[in-house]
Parts: structure tokens; sequence; C-alpha cells
């Protein structure tokens, strides 16, 4: 089984914001235990940020807001973190092995297949992949926002078994406790629908990117993976043990039957959109019952300012969105050319809006 967990900055820093050897050291000696138990293990880690501020004389209670200083600070910590990976891996006799990703490696087939080659063979070796998003030259318009959505995907890369997601809280709640004492655990979900996703509410500290809201977010994009994921508390004794064994130690999402493609799955989940295409019903039916590309003659209206190749949702005539895709045209161009017949359209213009494997359909 290859067990993917996802640790986050709150489960592994004090309630100061600063870096705890003691927890990082606790949870990989569980990893440690699932490796040893016959499993192939993947830890998707935060906190490089949090590890780098100190050494800059920087507060992680008062956290800086600016990009610029925050890449600083990672490319100052991320060396501290792994050192202590590496530590903690290594009192177990295991090996630890560093990988930045990003999103372009998700994007791009060729950076995709070296990624899940790098990532293989270092499973063959008995190295524990400990992978962070490289955030000391990320983009802030294309990146993953959270390592929550990263784990997701790189327990799809890998066909993945389990995405263990680790948190401040017993898993998905009824209700926010915070504000209703009667709030209780949600232990299975079969689908993230609207209803799931309303009651992940914001999270639970400040020392993190995420929150339920991206954890549910990466369960459904494991879901669509063919991925069973569990949300956990970081600090319930073995819980990733029981997150194998299959124990109630959380709230378990359950996987889907039909696994999405992995551009797909970019598309769907981990890329924002830019803007929403307007289409009529006979459009809307070309793409969700024949699998067909969208062309401009179906376009009704064009709404948000956006370029060619960036994602964007697709509604009906009743503005709800059953669709998202990559779109061949800027909003200006797109607008100019919504409703014409492909003879119409000037010989520059792509006879395609959005080509049906740029096209996901979303449930």
């Amino acid at each position: 089984m290859i067990v993917v967990v996802k640790i986050g900055t709150s489960s592994i820093t004090d309630p100061r914001g600063v870096l705890d050897p003691a927890a990082i050291g606790g949870l990989c000696a569980q990893a440690a235990d699932v490796h040893s138990a016959g499993h192939q293990v993947v830890v998707v880690t935060s906190g490089g940020i949090a590890a780098g501020l100190p050494a800059l004389g920087l507060s992680a209670e008062n956290r800086p807001r600016d990009a610029v200083t925050l890449q600083a600070a990672s490319a100052v910590g991320q060396s501290r973190l792994m050192g202590l990976y590496d530590d903690a891996l290594a009192q177990s006799g295991l090996t630890a092995g560093q990988v930045l990703l990003a999103p372009r490696d998700f994007m791009i087939r060729q950076q995709y297949l070296y990624a899940r080659g790098t990532l293989g063979r270092l499973l063959e070796l008995g190295v524990v992949p400990v992978i962070n998003e490289n955030d000391a030259i990320a983009d802030d318009e294309i990146r993953f926002g959270d390592n929550d959505r990263l784990s997701a995907l790189v327990a799809h890369l890998l066909g993945a078994d389990l995405l263990i997601l680790l948190t401040d809280t017993p898993g998905l709640l009824t209700a926010d406790p915070r504000l209703d004492q009667s709030a209780s655990l949600i232990e299975e979900i079969v689908e993230v629908d609207q209803e799931i996703e309303a009651l992940a509410g914001a999270s639970g500290s400040g020392r993190g990117s995420g929150g339920m809201a991206s954890k549910v977010t990466a369960a459904k994009i494991a879901a669509w993976s063919g991925v069973r994921a569990v949300i956990a508390d970081a600090g319930r004794p073995g819980v990733m043990a029981g997150a194998v064994a299959g124990e109630a130690v959380g709230t378990v999402v359950q996987p889907r039957e039909k696994r999405l493609a992995s551009r797909k799955l970019w598309i769907a989940f981990a890329v924002g959109a830019s803007g929403t295409v307007v289409v009529d019903s006979g459009a809307r039916r070309a793409l969700v019952e024949h699998n067909r590309s969208l062309l401009p003659a179906g376009i009704v209206s064009v709404e948000g300012d956006f370029h060619a190749d960036d994602a964007v949702e697709v509604a009906g005539p009743d503005g709800e969105v059953f669709a998202k895709g990559l779109v061949r045209l800027d909003a200006p161009r797109l607008t100019a050319a919504a409703g014409k017949q492909t003879g119409d359209l000037p010989d520059d213009t792509p006879h395609e809006v959005i080509h049906r494997d740029d096209l996901v359909v979303l449930p």
C-alpha cells in the first residue's frame, strides 16, 4: 500500500508558531511504524516558512504578508525543516528524500512523468520522500496555495491507496465547535457535495495556510482519483496506523469508482477559474451527453477578464456551473466570436473554444 500523509504547519509548531522537533519526531515515528508494516510512505509537509521566520528575526505570531518576504523565509527555512525530518526518520533507520514540487510539474506531461519516476524510484529504494511546494520561487499566480491540494495531487500521481490529512481537529464536524457545542464528528462521506463543503469552516488556527475547507477539497480530489482519504487529528495516538488499518480515527472520504485523468483532475480542482462562459442548452447537451468540444456558436455570453489558456467555468442558461475547462481565446476575442458559426469566424480564430480534452464536466 502507498500511503501519502499530509502534515500541516499547525501540527508541527507550538502555539507561537515555532517548529516543535518533538512533534515532528512523533509523527515520523508513526510513519516509520507504517513503513515497517510493509507499506510505502510519502510525507507532504508544510513548515518551511515557519522554520525560516525565526532565523530571519521575524515573528510567526506577526507573520509577514508580502509574498517576497514569505518566499525568502521559505528559502531559509526549508533546509532547517528537512534537517528535522532527516534526524527524526533516521532515529527509525529510515532515509528522507527532499522533493520540492511546483504546479507545472503536474501541468506539463513530461514534468509529470519525471516527478512520478523520481518518487517511484525513491519508494523502491526504501526512502521516505518528504515533499513540499517550492515556495521560494513559486509564481503567486500559479501555485498550489496550500499543501492539502498538493498532497491529493501527489496521491493521484503515485496511484496511492490512502491519503491521510492530518489537522488539529478530530475530522469534519457537523458544525463549527467554537459556535456549536453539540457539533459531532462525521465519520464517513460517500460523496463530497455542496452540503459537505458548506460544513467545512475556516482554519482552527492562524499557523497554516489551509483549513478544513482545503482538507475537504483535497479529499474530494483524492476521491476523484480513486484514493481513500482520512481527515484526522495529528495529536491522536497511532492515527496513521489506525487510518491504514481502516479504524475509525477521523472522517473517511470514500473513493469514487471512476478515476479522472491527471490533466482533467488538475483542471477541475487545482486551477482557479478566471471567468465564466455561459452556453445555450444545445451546447450544454453536447458537452455533457456527447463529450464534444465547446464551439463559439453555443456561447451566449462571456463573464470575466481572462487570457487564452486560462481556466474558466462553463454555465448553462440557468446560470448553474456544470463544467470547467481551459479556454483558447481571451475574453475580448471570445466575446466577439460568441454565437457565430464556424464559417463566420476570422481565419485566425480557433474553431474550438474549449477542446474536449481540456474540459471537465463537474458533478
